[in-house]
């Protein structure tokens, strides 16, 4: 018996859920590692240029320095708490931090200490628990969809509905939902707005047709790389525009269906 992932809300919206097998979460691990990491081992710990945080592990989870405090959604301390409730082997230096801030207060110095043991052991532990962290990113994204329904506008509720049930009846879809979840946010804080307008899941999941249709994974490719050009647009950093944008368009283009999901191993459907 191959057992599935996946939690049915118990609110309004209880038909909503979220299912994969594990090895299909497995694949959709390694596509949102290549999507933040290119696969490298040495990118699972990185601070990224014009950024004023690291990203961490296979999602590239964003974690503040003390007394940083920006627009996006901070994730890697939620990270740090799912790995604890399931009593993974936790750097000890990481357990002693007090607040649980990134103990780097910028790039200059993380730079300098790139090669420390701390950071050794932290890359290593990363790369030790990509499982956990994909369940993490599929718990995320699952327990979000509620809630970004009900954060619709009454009238575009059915729509918005329609959208996740329809792609989350497969692993492209699915992957898509947690992908972006991961990459771009939920759209629901306030903070995450460039001139009043956001660009998480919620963004996209508006902008795409009222009627959803069999090519609605396409039509959320299309959506996605409207909003994210948008965001580019009303970006007051220029490298959002000049940098990014191709790279985030790029990605959208993984959001398919696998060629033949019988390449994936333990997964026969």
């Amino acid at each position: 018996m191959v057992k599935e992932i996946g939690m049915d809300s118990e609110e309004s919206f209880s038909d909503i859920s979220l299912a994969l097998k594990p090895a299909q979460l497995d694949w959709v691990g390694q596509k949102i590692f290549q999507n933040e990491c290119a696969g490298k081992y040495e990118c699972l710990v990185h601070w990224n240029e014009s950024e004023a945080f690291p990203s961490l592990g296979i999602g590239h989870f964003i974690w503040y320095p003390e007394g940083v405090t920006e627009r996006f959604v901070e994730s890697f301390p939620a990270l740090y708490e799912y790995m604890e409730q399931r009593q993974r082997n936790i750097p000890e230096w990481l357990r002693e931090l007090e607040p649980f801030d990134a103990p780097w207060p910028d790039r200059e110095t993380f730079l300098k200490v790139s090669d420390s043991p701390e950071i050794a052991e932290l890359r290593e532990f990363l790369a030790g628990t990509q499982g956990i962290q994909a369940e993490f990113i599929f718990r995320r994204a699952k327990e979000s969809l509620v809630k970004i329904i009900e954060a619709a506008p009454d009238e575009r509720q059915a729509d918005v509905k329609r959208h996740i049930q329809t792609l989350s009846q497969t692993p492209g879809g699915v992957y898509a939902i947690m992908d972006y979840v991961n990459f771009k946010g939920e759209g629901l804080s306030a903070d995450e707005r460039y001139n009043g307008e956001g660009w998480g899941l919620l963004q996209v999941l508006l902008a795409m047709p009222a009627e959803a249709a069999p090519s609605t994974l396409d039509e959320f490719r299309e959506a996605a790389g409207d909003v994210l050009t948008r965001r580019a647009q009303n970006a007051a950093n220029p490298v959002e525009r000049d940098r990014w944008l191709a790279g985030w368009l790029k990605r959208l283009e993984t959001y398919r269906e696998p060629v033949d999901m019988h390449s994936v191993p333990g997964v026969s459907s």
